[in-house]
């Protein structure tokens, strides 16, 4: 009996253990070296840093509801209404944001680009993919309504985790932006979830994720089943164009599939041909930049009648 108990407990303990792991991975996920980041869009030819120094822009501190501060960079060079905001993805800060942002300036918009919580320059204790950053970014979208007035004309392109996050506040806060871009977001956060727990962990899902999500409740006061952007995508009323590489095999691209099926209203669909997770925009550019200006044409450019 006594063997049995110890046998129990010490079950119990793993599993308590991996449960506490599993909780860290999700809310202290390592970023990646900001210095690498830096390095990396310099030597591909996404940032050049001499060029983004001369366009006009300032640094701006938002106060996040959380307390902490949201580092941001608002880029104007064009005397318009039309701004685009870009959310970027997990790991990443808003140095990975200008590429995106030197594309729509090219197309005539300014952009805002920002750190999510503990990314970047900006505060916060933990990641949460999307449950917290919808909340700060609907106070960046607030910010910049309050400070461009109410003709400002507004996008918001986001990527990956920063994808889901611009999806949740639109269908969760307020369908607040003019058009949205998502690029390889996932659908739902615990399939997303229960696919890598089986990639990487080799382990049956349904053993780990209750308790996984018993304690990231009562450790970041979240569920897991708060974060699924699919269940609220039919709360989006204005144009969404989704876009995700075809070899992602981080997050699938059945997610943005699903996501664009139950999409109501207006919405575009692009799968890339070529790189995997994150990568559609870096290994396809030209169609990229294509498919960007045919959504913007059909939908921005000469939005449908209200």
């Amino acid at each position: 009996m006594k063997k049995t108990f110890r046998t129990l407990i010490a079950l119990l303990l793993f599993w308590l253990s991996l449960g506490l792991y599993f909780t860290n991975r999700l809310m202290y996920m390592k970023k990646k070296d900001e210095d690498l980041i830096l390095r990396r869009e310099k030597e591909a030819g996404r940032y050049n840093p001499e060029e983004f120094e001369s366009l006009p822009k300032r640094e701006i501190d938002i106060p996040s509801p959380f307390g902490y501060m949201i580092k941001a960079l608002l880029v104007e060079p064009h005397q318009t209404n039309r701004y685009i905001i870009i959310s970027h993805g997990v790991t990443e800060t808003k140095v990975n944001s200008i590429k995106y942002a030197n594309l729509f300036l090219a197309r005539g918009f300014n952009t805002l680009i920002y750190d999510h919580r503990r990314h970047g320059e900006s505060g916060g204790k933990t990641t949460s993919f999307g449950h917290y950053e919808k909340f700060d970014l609907k106070t960046v979208v607030d910010w910049l309504k309050k400070e461009k007035g109410s003709q400002l004309e507004l996008g918001i392109h986001g990527e990956s985790m920063g994808a889901a996050t611009m999806l949740l506040y639109a269908g969760l806060l307020e369908d607040g932006a003019d058009f949205y871009i998502a690029d390889c977001p996932f659908s739902d956060f615990k399939e997303q979830l229960a696919y890598l727990i089986k990639k990487d962990f080799k382990l049956i899902p349904s053993l780990l994720l209750p308790l996984g999500d018993a304690l990231l409740r009562l450790r970041d006061k979240y569920s897991i089943r708060n974060v699924s952007p699919i269940s609220v995508i039919e709360n989006i009323k204005h144009p969404i164009l989704f876009i995700h590489s075809q070899k992602d095999d981080f997050i699938l691209p059945t997610m943005t599939k699903d996501l664009f099926e139950h999409k109501k209203g207006p919405k575009m669909l692009y799968l890339a041909a070529n790189g995997r997770h994150a990568q559609s925009f870096n290994e396809n550019r030209a169609d990229y930049e294509r498919v960007i200006d045919e959504f913007l044409q059909k939908y921005v450019d000469h939005p449908l009648p209200s």
